[in-house]
């Protein structure tokens, strides 16, 4: 699913609701949670899972086409822990 597919199968379930505002409802959380990560906060979504962000160590790594060693400047990823309702709707049969 892409976000516009959300935004259009949130706009189908609240028919009162004009597209566009959905869009921009939509967008609003993005950016929060966005905002939110880059000062290093977590978020977390009750259910669903949280966002949070984890450093990566600068190291040493390996060009897959020619085997070369290259540097690997070190970074701040985003991660995401499933919450325990995703994981058992996903799991139950």
């Amino acid at each position: 699913m892409i976000k516009s597919e959300l935004i259009q199968i949130i706009a189908d379930r609240n028919p009162h609701l004009y597209q566009r505002d959905v869009e921009n409802i939509v967008n609003a959380i993005l950016d929060e949670i966005t905002q939110a990560l880059s000062r290093g906060d977590r978020v977390e979504l009750r259910g669903f899972g949280a966002f949070s962000v984890k450093h990566r160590k600068s190291r040493v790594g390996r060009n897959p086409r020619t085997g070369d060693q290259v540097p690997v400047d070190e970074k701040w990823v985003p991660f995401f822990k499933t919450g325990k309702e995703l994981r058992e709707r996903l799991n139950s049969d």
